[in-house]
């Protein structure tokens, strides 16, 4: 197995990750119930771990992939810029996800704070995340980037 099947193979789960611990830390927050957010914070440690393995396959994964038909490195190269703000992002998420566990377990003061806190942190993670999930689409998949879409618009509005 080389990097680009590894990377492939662990990529979506930061993504996946971060969208369902999303719904689940809004859930236990709603609900005022620190059983159900301290799995959210189970899975942000968990998706934190997925971005580091991601993150370390996918330098090798640009070398198998960047001299191949229809693939640019501009567009390697936004993918990786974009995906490591969310590495970063993820990590810090991870980090307060750690406290945040100690804090329900120990009923700390700042539990409550502590959720709030990765609420924010997750939100600007997803909305990396589709950024990231995206661009590293368009590297092999050809017919989901923009450029393509407007040149098909361009062709249609030419034949009308």
């Amino acid at each position: 197995m080389n990097d680009a099947h590894l990377h492939l193979l662990v990529n979506h789960f930061p993504i996946i990750g971060t969208i369902f611990g999303l719904g689940i830390l809004i859930a236990g927050i709603i609900f005022k119930n620190n059983s159900v957010k301290n799995v959210s914070y189970v899975i942000f440690i968990v998706t934190a771990i997925f971005a580091l393995i991601a993150m370390s396959t996918g330098e090798g994964a640009e070398e198998i992939v960047e001299d191949m038909p229809n693939i640019g490195k501009q567009i390697i190269h936004e993918h990786e810029e974009i995906a490591e703000k969310l590495a970063v992002v993820l990590y810090v998420l991870g980090a307060v996800s750690l406290f945040g566990l100690y804090a329900n377990l120990k009923n700390h003061s700042k539990a409550k704070l502590t959720s709030y806190l990765a609420l924010f942190i997750v939100i600007v993670g997803v909305v990396l995340a589709k950024s990231v999930g995206t661009s590293g689409g368009e590297i092999r998949h050809t017919e989901i980037r923009a450029n393509i879409q407007k040149a098909q618009s361009s062709e249609v509005e030419d034949n009308e």
